[in-house]
């Protein structure tokens, strides 16, 4: 096994619950998502979004959040994190005492109009604002955008359009930028240019990564994230995820092949690949089908195939 020496702390969000079950068409219940939370938090997992406060006829998955982290309460070694997306979602936030926010937009003027109904500059100009208030509300924020590294409806995303939109992000005061592939786009290429000029502008704020897996390249752009200098991940247990606004979507980075690329590189993550095995067990049995993460497969064969 290669190390790196001195390696780095790596922090990893898991967003099954969120990003993952928005897109299913089986709504899981309370219980079963307070059932998945629990086992994603007992294998090590320190940042979890949990939901997202939309209208429920938009998105039925989501309708029980701010319930859900009601009775999960208060966390000692997990922060709870969940994506708002205008004011009546930061007044549901506030009201469940949820710990952590991600308010983002898009920097696609289509995405955006599919997503929130609004234009990408009226939608920038109105988060900011909300970013704000509940920053001055003392709540813990990350910004974010979407369609950073391309859109399936506009083709690629001028970089100034990126950097525009995180100056008035980062003047808001936040001090953590989440750059979204939300159409899985990217290329390792894009990645490393993206985020350093990103860090070049901006060299005081922390940059996280959203990846999805749609063209196959979703460790490799964690991979160049990472390089570039990047050391928080959003990643769904077992491959869960997609945009429900953006066509042919796959899900994103699973946990599970993000944790072993790091671990078998000498890059400790604090998580452990048999817990997070057990939550694919339960999602694949819950979900009838099998998921696209590949290290459940490899414990499997290595249960059946011991070594020596």
């Amino acid at each position: 096994m290669h190390s790196i020496a001195n390696p780095p702390a790596i922090l990893i969000e898991d967003q099954a619950l969120r990003d993952g079950l928005q897109v299913e068409s089986r709504i899981f219940s309370l219980e079963e998502k307070l059932h998945l939370f629990r086992l994603i938090q007992k294998a090590g997992v320190k940042r979890i979004q949990v939901g997202s406060f939309v209208h429920p006829k938009i998105m039925p998955q989501m309708a029980d959040t701010d319930e859900l982290i009601r009775i999960i309460g208060k966390q000692d070694s997990t922060m709870v994190s969940a994506l708002i997306l205008n004011e009546k979602g930061l007044a549901r936030a506030v009201d469940c005492g949820v710990s952590h926010l991600s308010m983002s937009v898009s920097v696609s003027d289509t995405h955006s109009r599919k997503n929130t109904h609004r234009s990408a500059a009226d939608a920038l100009v109105s988060m900011t604002a909300l970013i704000s208030e509940a920053l001055q509300a003392g709540l813990d924020v990350r910004a974010g955008l979407h369609c950073v590294f391309g859109c399936v409806y506009e083709g690629q995303i001028s970089a100034d359009a990126v950097l525009r939109a995180t100056e008035k992000m980062a003047a808001t005061g936040v001090k953590e930028i989440n750059l979204a592939d939300t159409t899985g786009m990217a290329t390792p290429l894009a990645i490393r240019d993206i985020v350093g000029r990103v860090q070049g502008h901006f060299p005081d704020l922390a940059i996280s990564l959203h990846l999805h897996d749609t063209r196959g390249l979703g460790l490799a752009n964690l991979f160049a994230g990472f390089e570039a200098g990047v050391r928080v991940f959003d990643t769904c247990t077992a491959g869960l995820g997609g945009c429900p606004f953006v066509k042919g979507a796959a899900g994103n980075v699973p946990t599970e092949d993000a944790v072993n690329l790091f671990e078998s590189m000498g890059i400790p993550t604090g998580i452990a690949l048999a817990g997070l095995c057990e939550a694919i067990a339960y999602l694949e049995t819950t979900l009838a089908r099998s998921l696209p993460g590949r290290m459940r497969r490899v414990f499997e064969q290595s249960a059946c195939h011991p070594a020596g």
